[in-house]
């Protein structure tokens, strides 16, 4: 059995407006329409294609909006292209974001409903990556963190250092995983939290167990009887398991 890293999941006031905004943004297809749910897939991908990465904006009657410790990361191919998508990013809604960056060669955005998001100068390292080139988690002990997330997914561990770690798939598709310090003591749920589908899915339950084992806890969030199993990472970090619809 394994884990892999499938989606990242955005709490939305308005999911289709949001959903439409990240569409357009990445070049992607509205892939489902429910409601309170808006799905994102890269063109000609079926869920759930394992060399696929996917969105998922939920409707929440009042998304936090304060403080944020996971954000993306969107690739570029060269500086033009950096500063063609800035431009077309702004056109569709999003805005500047100041935290704290200060002079880097990456611009920090917002998008419609706030949240923060970096369109990275190009770097090789994310050529091959899609338009997402990683979703980022602040953490306090991204070596600790890196051992859990190294333990939990079926992914391969590229770097772990005292301020910074790496993951991708074994594949080497789609996204990374990065773990990055940040000093802030976390006391809020994510608006933006990653979602892992199991192989088989049927696997979930005993995934769920091992997850557990390696120092995941549960958490309730309200979701009452759904198929998925919401759990937090050793720094409260709020992720789900998906199962059998």
């Amino acid at each position: 059995m394994a884990l892999r890293l499938i989606q990242v999941n955005i709490k939305a006031r308005d999911d289709s407006a949001l959903g439409r905004f990240w569409a357009d943004a990445l070049g992607w297809d509205v892939s489902s329409e429910g409601p309170g749910v808006t799905n994102l897939a890269p063109a000609g991908a079926t869920w759930p294609d394992p060399a696929a990465f996917y969105i998922d904006f939920v409707a929440v009657p009042d998304p936090e909006t304060v403080k944020y410790r996971v954000h993306l990361d969107l690739a570029t191919a060269s500086a033009a292209h950096q500063a063609e998508l800035v431009a077309r990013l702004k056109d569709l809604g999003a805005t500047p974001a100041d935290v704290g960056q200060g002079d880097v060669p990456w611009t920090v955005l917002a998008d419609p409903e706030g949240n923060v998001f970096c369109v990275l100068e190009p770097r090789e390292i994310y050529r091959d990556t899609g338009p997402i080139a990683a979703v980022v988690v602040d953490c306090a002990d991204p070596r600790a963190m890196a051992r859990f997330w190294d333990e939990a997914l079926d992914w391969t561990l590229h770097e772990a250092s005292d301020d910074h770690a790496t993951l991708r798939s074994a594949d080497g598709a789609g996204p990374f995983l990065e773990l990055q310090r940040a000093p802030d003591v976390r006391g809020w749920w994510n608006r933006v939290h990653v979602d892992l589908l199991p192989h088989p899915v049927d696997g979930k339950e005993a995934e769920v167990a091992r997850l557990r084992a390696l120092g995941a806890v549960d958490v309730d969030l309200g979701q009452g009887d759904v198929p998925w199993t919401v759990l937090a990472d050793p720094e409260g970090n709020e992720f789900c398991v998906l199962g059998r619809a």
